[in-house]
């Protein structure tokens, strides 16, 4: 075909003979912080991680990526030496803060002249506001404090590509952090499936948790809303001698464990199983996208995990007046595989470390081929 009225330039070579870079403000952040990045996807114990300097942060620590170039979130894992404290900052990504030990206190504002300050310690978990002002102090003369921040920040870096918009827009969000309230006193209210509205949490692995029977074996569970986020968070709890329901979504999603010792299987379909061991202080991230995962309780004690992830998996939101897909049958179109229709493989796996210790299997009532015996069966057994 031949076109008229137009004047065609095909240029025989680039003005550029080097090949085109795309800019990265999230590489560029990571490179100017100078910040220790730690590649990888399980932590037996947080507490034992070795972090590098960041004095801008209060004295030490590192960035966590999971090994997938799609990042939906990171965590910061930062240690406040004692009597110290971070420098003033703001930003235009979210963060969960969960205490991992020692304590402290934060101070939050917008306007510097009406300023709040709340205390915490090893357990407690808070959101930032989104762009408020905020500094941390460690409370102890002669302890570190260390804390998990999981945020949100490689997505916004790398939407705005510009790091002075990041750190340095002067606009308040009014309508996520109201300065005159009592902002942080850990209250809280409670919404139907199991919400709970707070910007405060004093002590995660004491929270109170409710009834979440879809996901098996007399589990427990509250979702968390906190600062208005797009984030989420959730805390789950299940018996001595049993194991969840498998499911699925995007990658990113960071559990803290908070009590108990175990393990999570996770696999994407038609590849091999990956198995995490922990214990309190660890921590597991799904790194794959769609992969599934599963959680084990191989210890004495009811096993509780804290889980962090972007909102845009979904987990929170019913979709299509379908209920909630993490919570619904992957053969009616949902992230779940129920137990009759999982790999005797799983099962197996766990009566094996199990056998171990000497320890029960109680999936009896679930599971048809289990060795061990009837467990709970509704939310409330133990």
């Amino acid at each position: 075909m031949v076109m008229q009225g137009t004047d065609m330039k095909i240029a025989e070579t680039p003005d550029d003979l080097s090949e085109y870079q795309m800019y990265d403000a999230y590489a560029d952040w990571l490179e100017r912080e100078g910040v220790k990045v730690i590649t990888e996807f399980a932590f037996e114990d947080l507490g034992e991680v070795e972090l590098g300097p960041w004095e801008r942060k209060g004295g030490s620590g590192a960035v966590i990526n999971i090994p997938n170039d799609h990042l939906t979130n990171d965590s910061h894992l930062v240690e406040i030496r004692p009597g110290g404290k971070s420098e003033p900052e703001r930003h235009m990504y979210e963060e969960f803060v969960y205490v991992i030990s020692g304590r402290g206190a934060t101070t939050i504002w917008f306007d510097e002249s009406n300023r709040q300050t709340f205390e915490w310690r090893a357990g407690s978990l808070f959101a930032l506001p989104l762009n408020a002002w905020y500094q941390h102090f460690n409370g102890s003369g002669e302890e570190p404090a260390r804390y998990l921040g999981v945020t949100t920040a490689p997505p916004m870096m790398r939407l705005y590509n510009d790091l002075d918009f990041i750190f340095d827009t002067p606009h308040a969000f009014t309508g996520r952090f109201d300065a005159q309230s009592n902002y942080f006193s850990g209250e809280g209210k409670l919404f139907q499936s199991r919400v709970w509205e707070s910007n405060f949490i004093p002590n995660a692995p004491d929270m109170a948790l409710y009834g979440w029977k879809q996901r098996g074996a007399g589990g427990i569970n509250v979702m968390l809303e906190m600062a208005k986020n797009n984030s989420r968070a959730h805390i789950s709890e299940f018996p001595v001698g049993t194991y969840k329901k498998a499911h699925r979504h995007g990658p990113g999603a960071h559990l803290l464990i908070l009590s108990g010792e175990g393990f999570s299987m996770l696999w994407q379909e038609g590849t091999e199983y990956r198995k995490a061991p922990w214990k309190v202080g660890g921590m597991v991230i799904v790194p794959g996208d769609d992969m599934f995962h599963q959680h084990f309780n191989t210890g004495a004690t009811r096993a509780r995990y804290l889980a962090i992830y972007n909102g845009t998996m979904g987990l929170h939101k019913p979709r299509a007046n379908r209920g909630w897909l993490a919570d619904k049958s992957v053969k009616l179109g949902g992230w779940q595989i129920e137990y009759e229709d999982e790999d005797p493989k799983v099962h197996e796996v766990f009566e094996a470390d199990l056998a171990k210790t000497g320890a029960t299997c109680r999936m009896k009532a679930f599971i048809p081929y289990c060795t061990g015996e009837v467990g709970p069966t509704s939310e409330r057994d133990t």
